[in-house]
């Protein structure tokens, strides 16, 4: 296994780094890759050209800044990664390029190695979890490589990835943590400085983290020949924060689940050389959650009229969190977001679609209480009016108080003041609200849901993600004890590798311990919502 494989799938303990690929003037004198001249002398531009830099009129009036968007998404495999395979496989040897080259990758890495591949005449081999879908996999096997599909999981496939090199001695094409392919992502940085219009009053490139091997690139140029003023923030998902927990702690952290929204950055554990360059280059790290995600999806189409995939947008959504949080609205400065990628899967557009208008603040969900009364309807709609109403759903089921689900547009910026003001509104004429705009057992299930309020002893509720493979339900449902009852069950597909669940389960009180230990081994990541404000309104009577 090449030098390049132990450092993907080295462990956490600190160890010396080493780069037998890097020739002697490749290297400064404190041993570590001068990443300046590897970026100079990249090879990527005997395959590409330069992604255009394009100005975002209507996003840049709404902050106050000029936001320009890189547009990697324009490659021919509609992402960042074709450059740092590209340049890693330009530099094999004869004999390594005889033999073939090995990756695992489920996704944007892939493409970009099966492209590289069938350009240099390379063989490639790919391997995937059984349960990739089908698109990914006619992808690679489209662009010439041979795909192989191995275990139930990124880790399993991972494990024959390794022996597979082992056993025929296939170089392997690292997805991040290899001096050239960060070099190769680095010529993301030289495009930029030369595409802005003085590059001394740029303020900020802002990029997706998943490895590292992406922001850790365009740094080593940035902080090189850019303005010391420039800085370069990472992005970062809240269920995805290898990167921002390692530099916290000053060593490499292995999450123990990543979310998989953005399935592009999901990873447990960022590069050895992407950590080390971070720690040493990084200006920060800005996280979002995925309605945010879903906001900059969206105003990425309405300014180029482009779906990126989520990881794609992750720079724009972190560029946009941090002029929030540093209140920069307004404050004219220059900033870049690296737009990674657009292999979007199509049936994920509805989630996008559903979630956009609460990430950019433009929309509130509220459970509303009112009196089951003639006139506290168009009450409790004067309250609203003229804010227009995107969804109201009610069913009768108490002859005293009605519960009321309801997602408005609101009239301002500020969503924590306006939501106030309207609660409080709400409690003057007698009604009680509640904001649930952050509720993700409302967002994701309970809107679907309402209507079925029903007593039932002992229920307990979770919300589960299961694996999108042959099986997963049945795991569960074998791993139940013949005594434990499903009282509820919803899922709803929304275009992931994890299906989002929930689920309700009548557990006797003398079965706790036994019940914890079944959720333990079935190893599903879950959160219980017993006591949710919005199961008790809705769904438990």
């Amino acid at each position: 296994m090449s030098t390049a494989a132990t450092l993907e799938y080295s462990s956490n303990a600190p160890e010396p780094i080493s780069y037998p690929r890097l020739a002697k003037h490749h290297l400064l004198e404190d041993g570590t890759p001068d990443y300046l001249r590897l970026i100079l002398t990249s090879k990527v531009y005997e395959m590409l050209k330069e992604t255009p830099l394009v100005f975002c009129p209507s996003l840049s009036a709404r902050l106050g800044n000029q936001i320009w968007l890189k547009r990697e998404d324009l490659q021919e495999v509609f992402s960042f990664k074709i450059r740092g395979a590209y340049n890693f496989m330009a530099s094999l040897t004869e004999q390594e390029r005889w033999k073939g080259v090995i990756t695992c990758s489920a996704g944007n890495h892939a493409q970009g190695v099966a492209l590289s591949g069938s350009r240099l005449g390379v063989p490639c081999t790919i391997v995937m979890p059984k349960g990739t879908p089908s698109i990914k996999v006619r992808n690679v096997s489209r662009l010439g490589a041979k795909v192989v599909l191995h275990g139930d999981d990124f880790d399993e496939a991972k494990a024959e990835c390794a022996r597979l090199a082992a056993s025929h001695g296939l170089a392997f094409v690292p997805p991040y943590d290899d001096p050239l392919v960060v070099a190769g992502q680095g010529t993301i940085g030289m495009e930029i400085l030369k595409q802005v219009a003085d590059s001394d009053t740029l303020d900020g490139v802002f990029a997706a983290v998943g490895g590292g091997g992406l922001v850790a690139g365009i740094c080593e140029y940035i902080k090189r020949i850019g303005s010391p003023n420039t800085k370069v923030i990472g992005a970062e998902t809240l269920d995805g924060d290898a990167m921002a927990r390692s530099l916290k702690e000053g060593e490499r952290v292995t999450l123990k689940e990543v979310g998989p929204f953005s399935d592009g950055t999901a990873v447990k554990i960022v590069g050895v050389e992407p950590f080390r360059i971070c720690q040493k280059l990084l200006d920060g790290i800005v996280k979002v959650d995925t309605d945010e995600l879903c906001a900059a999806i969206k105003d990425i189409f309405e300014e180029t009229r482009s779906v990126t995939e989520p990881a794609g947008a992750l720079g724009l959504a972190g560029l946009k969190r941090y002029i929030v949080d540093n209140n920069l609205v307004g404050a004219n400065k220059k900033f870049v977001a690296v737009v990674s990628g657009a292999n979007m899967n199509f049936d994920r557009l509805r989630f996008v679609a559903e979630r956009a208008e609460l990430g950019e603040g433009r929309e509130a969900l509220l459970s509303v209480e009112i009196p089951e009364k003639p006139g506290s309807f168009i009450q409790l709609h004067s309250l609203i009016h003229p804010r227009a109403t995107t969804e109201f759903v009610y069913r009768y089921n108490d002859p005293a108080k009605a519960q009321i689900y309801l997602s408005f547009k609101l009239e301002t910026t500020n969503r924590a003041l306006e939501v106030a003001e309207l609660l409080t509104a709400l409690e003057q004429q007698g009604m009680e609200g509640v904001d649930i705009s952050d509720d993700e057992l409302a967002k994701a299930h309970g809107r679907y849901m309402i209507g079925g309020v029903q007593h039932v002893p002992n229920e307990r509720l979770f919300r589960f993600e299961f694996p999108e493979r042959p099986g997963a339900l049945r795991k569960f449902l074998l791993g139940l004890h013949s005594g434990w009852n499903v009282s509820l069950f919803h899922y709803r597909n929304h275009g992931a590798d994890l299906g989002k669940v929930l689920a309700g389960i009548q557990v006797p009180p003398n079965d706790a311990g036994e019940f914890q230990a079944f959720l333990d081994k079935l190893g599903y990541p879950y959160v219980e919502e017993t006591d949710n404000e919005v199961y008790k309104r809705y769904l438990r009577g």
